[in-house]
């Protein structure tokens, strides 16, 4: 119960950080680094080597929604941050998390979407995985008319914070199953908490260039996300006619790892600003996630 609740937590926590930073700004420097390992962890526990039997069964759907998370969202980030003339800290943050995999929140808005949940486990983590070397090639690539990217520094960021965290989890939860059976309940909830901390810490740290940035990098983070949403969902109808599957493929591309976003901007830009667009973005992808939670949970599945 809870978790369902998350873009209310999300929503709440970001409004309270902009009225009293002080609430959340005491969670900041290691600790978001180690709030994102946590969280990564907890996906890692509640993955067994079986949930990626879905892979080999639709490997298809899999392929496109991954094909779809890492052309479609980047090259919105890019375009929307010339359209909307984004200053350049702010425009490569837009870049990374439009570059980012798939949200651990993702698999909660399946479920209460009534999408394809094992299908959404598949391409989360598929899609993180292939985060530790996409993301960094792609961010790089597609900033470079703004400054200079260490795609090796975003890469081995990436690597310490994902690959080692979900990896440990996974292998606790093969060789102690029954260690991993008592606390992975908690594993969401938990993870709830340790983003909405991560967010609101760096929504109270950023206040002041938060309230004087106005419209542009509120609408283009609105945009992202909203394209996101429809292109995913759209493009799935034309191909594969499946409600279900569109369903699936809308949330994940749609909902970015916005944390991930979030600790690569702090450990790897100078400007603290780089990563307010990640942090805003997670408020933003979990209120588009429960409108369409609204929208399609009663819909029937074809």
């Amino acid at each position: 119960m809870f978790t369902r609740f998350f873009p209310l937590w999300v929503s709440l926590c970001a409004f309270l950080a902009l009225m009293e930073p002080t609430l959340f700004t005491w969670f900041s420097g290691p600790w978001i680094t180690y709030g994102l390992g946590g969280i990564m962890l907890g996906m890692g526990l509640t993955l067994q080597w079986k949930d990626f039997s879905q892979v080999v069964k639709t490997p298809a759907w899999v392929a496109f929604g991954m094909l779809l998370q890492f052309t479609v969202m980047p090259l919105l980030g890019w375009g929307l941050g010339i359209l909307f003339e984004l200053p350049p800290f702010f425009a490569v943050g837009l870049i990374l998390v439009a570059c980012c995999p798939g949200g651990t929140a993702s698999n909660v808005i399946a479920y209460l979407a009534n999408a394809n949940v094992a299908l959404s486990v598949a391409m989360t983590t598929c899609s993180t995985l292939s985060a530790i070397l996409l993301t960094p090639v792609l961010t790089a690539s597609l900033s470079g008319s703004y400054l200079e990217v260490d795609a090796w520094g975003l890469f081995f960021s990436t690597l310490e914070v994902v690959l080692i965290p979900v990896g440990m989890g996974i292998i606790l939860n093969q060789y102690l199953p029954k260690f991993t059976q008592k606390i992975s309940p908690f594993a969401p909830p938990i993870a709830v908490v340790l983003i909405v901390l991560i967010v609101a810490s760096i929504i109270g740290q950023g206040k002041a260039i938060i309230l004087s940035s106005g419209f542009n990098l509120i609408g283009a983070i609105m945009c992202l996300h909203f394209l996101g949403f429809l292109l995913g969902y759209g493009l799935s109808v034309i191909v594969f006619k499946n409600n279900e599957l569109s369903k699936t493929v809308a949330i994940e591309v749609g909902m970015q790892n916005s944390g991930l976003g979030a600790v690569l901007a702090r450990e790897n830009f100078v400007n603290p600003a780089t990563a307010i667009p990640s942090a805003i973005s997670s408020l933003v992808h979990s209120i588009y996630g429960s409108i369409f939670v609204s929208i399609f949970k009663d819909k029937n599945t074809e």
